[in-house]
């Protein structure tokens, strides 16, 4: 079975260190590795994508190959034909599939009957990518510390587990403040709390989470397939808004961060997404160089 990753705990701290490494040297253009050349993936996509999308066919054309855009429409994964088909045949086309879906089963099982890497770019449980380029962004804009202080607010959703699964494997101090009801998965919490090295901190009190935070980030409050939802979701992580307000409570030096698309005047203010302490852009740049690092990772 070809390497693959799932989620973040396909990997382990080191390997995590030597994809950081590789990123920070492909970004600075000092290696520009071709393992794609003359190779095709094919870029799986059930759900809307811009950063994810544009980012991965980027990455893929510089790594040497040629990106395959797959519909749902096309492929209608586990439903047109087994999941279990759909790999094995693409794996006899491509050296590698990029897949953005609803559920993290459908990821698992194509992994698990297809031989060639297969690259989780987001499921309702987990966004592995996103999480490994906003921590690179973290070191790249915040002084060495063996352990950084990280406030979410908002919904416990799939960064938030991703998060988590990042302090299960590298020392953090995560808090995490959202409603009650809105906590992320039961299991990936317990994983990360089972790493001595790391601190996880739930709470319902904003202030609790931010206070003399190095880090903010947010996500919007009702995920793709959750939009029904959002009124609902509203009323209860109101208080949980990134503003001027409760940014004044963090450390003076810290960093605002955001995964992107953002709902403007809801989870956050457009005074803290473009003020000065907001890298939410250079988040979105080191999407692209993350991925080639990965990528590069999992074809050596």
């Amino acid at each position: 079975m070809a390497r693959s990753l799932c989620k973040i705990t396909d990997l382990t701290a080191d390997e995590i260190k030597e994809i950081f490494d590789l990123c920070a040297r492909m970004k600075k253009r000092e290696i520009a590795p071709k393992p794609l050349e003359g190779k095709s993936v094919a870029c799986i996509f059930t759900k809307a994508s811009l950063r994810t999308r544009i980012s991965f066919e980027v990455g893929i054309n510089e790594l040497g190959g040629n990106a395959i855009y797959v519909t749902d429409n096309e492929i209608k994964l586990g439903q047109r034909e087994s999941i279990a088909d759909a790999a094995r045949v693409l794996s006899r086309y491509v050296a590698m599939i990029i897949i953005r879906t609803f559920k993290q089963s459908d990821v698992e099982e194509l992994t698990q009957y297809a031989s060639v890497p297969i690259v989780n770019g987001l499921t309702d449980l987990v966004h592995p990518c996103q999480i490994l380029g906003d921590y690179f962004t973290i070191i790249e804009h915040l002084e060495p510390k063996e352990r950084y202080q990280i406030a979410y607010v908002g919904d416990g959703n799939n960064i938030t587990n991703s998060w988590l699964n990042l302090a299960s494997l590298i020392p953090l101090e995560l808090r995490i403040g959202t409603a009650e009801d809105c906590n992320p998965d039961k299991g990936i919490i317990a994983q990360a709390k089972a790493n001595p090295q790391s601190k996880i901190i739930i709470t319902a009190d904003p202030k609790e989470a931010v206070k003399d935070a190095d880090v903010i980030y947010t996500d919007v409050w009702a995920s793709m397939g959750q939009k029904h939802l959002i009124e609902e979701k509203e009323q209860k992580l109101k208080k949980y808004q990134l503003n001027s307000s409760l940014l004044e409570v963090a450390n003076q030096k810290a960093i605002v961060m955001h995964c992107l698309p953002a709902e403007r005047g809801r989870e956050i203010t457009d005074e803290v997404i473009d003020g000065p302490h907001s890298v939410v852009f250079d988040q979105a740049e080191n999407r692209l160089h993350i991925q080639k690092a990965i990528m590069a990772f999992l074809l050596k």
